[in-house]
C-alpha cells in the first residue's frame, strides 16, 4: 500500500536534526493518507446576499444541505468533523487593505508553494504568450518525493477515450495511456455522461490542478503518455479502484470538473435550480457521493483526513465589497478520527485567523517535509481543529 510504506517514527535526537534542517516541527503521526478535495469560488460566510444573488454562502445554505449536515452535528459522521470559522484569502486582513491574490489559479499556486510567484491569471502552464509554468523545486510535492512520500492528483474528466471521430467519451484510458493534463478543455461527452451529476457535459480547468504548474511534476510541456510524471495523474475514476485496492497515495489531491466544484452551473441548471443555488447543489450533490465514498476505505480507517477545500473568497454583491477582509470566509472542512473532538454535540468551529498558508504550514508538518514554503513559514498552523499533539511536540490546551 503506498501510503503505507513509509511513517514519521522519528526519535527525540532526529526530530532535533530534522527541526534544525527543515524548518519544520517534526512529530510521530499517526495520519496516514491525505485526501484533499478542491472546491471553488464561494465564501462560508459573508455581509450580505448569504442566500441570495450571484455569490451565496455557504454556511447555512439549504442548497448544500449535506455540507451543512456534517458542521450542524445531524450527519452521521459530524463526531469525525472540524472546521474553521475564520479562514480567510489569502493575505486577508481586517480592513481589506492588503494584496489581492486573486482569480483561482493563484491560489492553487499558494496551497502547493506558500506564494503565486507574482501570477495573477489563469492560464494554463504552457500557453503560448503568458505561460505560467514555474521551474522551482520549492514546492510541496517535490518535498514529498524528495522524502520518499507518495503523491497522486485525480483530475476529473482527464485521461478519457475518444472516439473514431476524435470525440471525447467519458469512459477512461487505460493506465498506460494517461498523460499530463497540461490544457484546460471542455464540451460534451458523445458517449457515456458523468458519474455524480448524469450531465454530458466535461469542463476541465489546468488551473485548478496545482502540481501540474512545476516543470518537476509536470515532466515538461509534454502531454503524450511517454512523459515519465504521467503516472502521477488520474483519472477520477482511479480514485475509486485505488480506495478498493488500498493503493491511494499518502497526499490525494482530487480536483472535480467545474460543474462539481461549485464553479459553473450546468447548462441546464441542476436538480430544478438556476444561477448560484444550482453551482452550491452541484458541488454539495458530489461531495455527498465522493465523501462517504472515501471514508468506507481502509485508507481513510486507517487515520485517514480528508480536507474539504476551497480555493478563493468573493464578492457578495454590495457597492464597495471586499472579498478579502475578514467579513468574508472561506470553508474548510476537516474530516477525520483524528479531528477535535465535538463539542456540546456539534462540531468543533475554530475562530483562529487561518489561510492556505495554514493549510501548507500543516500538510508539511503532517509529512515532516521542509524547508517551510514561502508564506507558510508565516502561518498558524491546523492543530486546533484536530486532538491534542496530532501537530504539536506539546498537547495543544484544548
Amino acid at each position: 500500500m503506498l501510503h503505507n510504506r513509509h511513517r514519521l517514527l522519528l526519535s527525540g535526537c532526529v526530530v532535533a536534526a530534522a527541526l534544525a534542517l527543515t524548518g519544520v516541527r517534526t512529530r510521530a503521526t499517526d495520519v496516514r493518507a491525505v485526501f484533499v478535495i478542491a472546491m471553488e469560488n464561494h465564501n462560508w460566510t459573508q455581509p450580505a446576499n448569504q442566500f441570495t444573488g450571484s455569490i451565496q454562502q455557504i454556511y447555512q445554505n439549504p442548497s448544500a444541505p449535506y455540507i451543512n449536515s456534517l458542521v450542524d452535528g445531524t450527519s452521521g459522521v459530524s463526531d469525525q468533523v472540524a472546521y474553521a470559522a475564520a479562514y480567510h484569502n489569502v493575505l486577508a486582513t481586517p480592513d481589506g487593505n492588503n494584496p489581492h491574490i486573486h482569480p483561482s489559479e493563484p491560489n492553487y499556486l499558494w496551497a502547493e508553494a506558500g506564494t503565486n510567484f507574482g501570477v495573477l491569471s489563469d492560464n494554463d502552464p504552457y500557453r503560448a504568450t503568458g505561460g505560467t509554468n514555474q521551474d522551482t523545486s520549492l514546492h510541496f510535492t517535490t518535498l514529498l518525493t524528495n522524502a520518499g512520500r507518495s503523491w497522486r492528483s485525480y483530475q476529473e474528466d482527464t485521461d478519457l477515450v475518444r472516439n473514431a471521430g476524435g470525440q471525447l467519451t467519458n469512459f477512461p484510458l487505460t493506465r498506460n495511456l494517461w498523460n499530463v493534463p497540461l490544457s484546460s478543455f471542455s464540451g460534451v461527452f458523445a458517449d457515456g455522461s458523468n458519474e455524480f451529476n448524469f450531465s454530458t457535459q466535461y469542463d476541465y480547468a489546468a488551473k485548478h490542478n496545482p502540481m501540474v504548474f512545476f516543470t518537476d511534476t509536470n515532466g515538461g510541456n509534454d502531454a503524450t503518455p511517454s512523459n515519465p510524471l504521467s503516472s502521477q495523474y488520474a483519472p477520477l475514476q482511479q480514485l475509486f479502484v485505488d480506495l478498493a485496492n488500498n493503493s491511494v497515495a499518502e497526499y490525494n489531491w482530487i480536483t472535480p470538473n467545474q460543474h462539481n466544484d461549485m464553479h459553473t452551473t450546468l447548462s441546464a441548471g441542476f436538480q430544478g435550480l438556476t444561477g448560484d443555488a444550482a453551482k452550491i447543489k452541484q458541488g454539495d450533490n458530489f461531495l455527498s457521493q465522493i465523501v462517504p465514498a472515501i471514508m468506507g476505505s481502509d485508507a481513510y480507517k486507517n487515520h485517514g483526513l480528508i480536507v474539504l477545500w476551497w480555493d478563493e473568497a468573493e464578492k457578495d454583491g454590495v457597492a464597495g465589497d471586499n472579498a478579502d477582509d475578514f467579513n468574508h470566509t472561506l470553508p474548510f472542512i476537516v474530516i477525520s478520527r483524528d479531528a477535535h473532538k465535538n463539542v456540546n454535540g456539534v462540531p468543533y468551529a475554530s475562530s483562529l485567523n487561518f489561510s492556505h498558508s495554514s493549510f501548507l504550514r500543516t500538510m508539511q508538518e503532517l509529512f515532516g517535509v521542509g524547508p517551510l514554503l514561502g508564506d507558510a513559514a508565516n502561518a498558524l498552523d491546523l492543530a486546533d481543529l484536530f486532538k491534542p499533539g496530532l501537530l504539536h511536540e506539546t498537547p495543544n490546551p484544548k
